[in-house]
């Protein structure tokens, strides 16, 4: 009689176990067919935070700088936001009539006529990311132009080519490079001299993590 008191002892202690073991194995079940299952049957929400965790958002801010004697005189600034792996372009400007030939009007009273041209002056900035690796590389590409005003003909002049009307003078600088990219610290892809005096043109960009 002890003997069998002891084995129904057991019994009612094995039994309790096993709703836990078979709630175990199925959870192990699910997470095993979640892991199998294809991208495209995945939760929506959960691509969606993945895809949120692999956004890098930047900030870059431009600064062409204009250096005298080594002094700086001159600065026009520039921003963009960019991700990584992605492009982004800054363009502004105006654009500035450029005489191209003379034509000839039809009729009685026949007289020489100026025809003109447009051509963009102004700022074009562009900027990509691409990884390298474990790292970013910042390509940058700037066209930089404006109207040289010594240069230009005075307002009060005539457009009558005989009366010694000068076109306008475009002066153009173009700064590009590419360096891996570095956060919270300036810095430079380029400058150049200016061929018509002692002043240096410098590019320089600082990027800053938004997240």
């Amino acid at each position: 009689m002890p003997r069998v008191a002891a084995i129904c002892f057991l019994i009612v202690l094995v039994l309790p176990c096993r709703p836990a073991l078979a709630q175990s194995e199925h959870d192990n079940a699910l997470d095993e067919t979640k892991a199998a299952r294809p991208a495209s049957q995945q939760n929506p929400q959960d691509s969606a935070r993945q895809h949120d965790n692999n956004i890098e958002p930047y900030r870059l801010d431009f600064s062409f700088n204009e250096l005298e004697d080594g002094k700086k005189i001159n600065s026009r600034r520039y921003s963009m936001n960019l991700t990584a792996g992605n492009s982004n372009e800054i363009k502004i400007g105006t654009r500035v009539p450029v005489e191209s030939g003379t034509s000839q009007t039809a009729g009685s009273n026949t007289r020489e006529q100026v025809a003109f041209q447009y051509m963009d002056v102004g700022t074009r900035i562009f900027a990509s990311l691409r990884r390298r690796g474990d790292r970013l590389e910042l390509q940058v590409i700037s066209d930089i132009s404006n109207l040289h005003a010594a240069d230009t003909h005075d307002a009060t002049q005539t457009h009558d080519r005989n009366e010694g009307w000068l076109p306008p003078i475009v002066r153009a600088i173009n700064i590009s490079g590419s360096t891996l990219l570095v956060t919270a610290k300036p810095i430079v892809i380029g400058s150049a001299d200016d061929p018509n005096s002692n002043r240096e043109f410098q590019l320089e960009v600082t990027a800053t993590r938004l997240r």
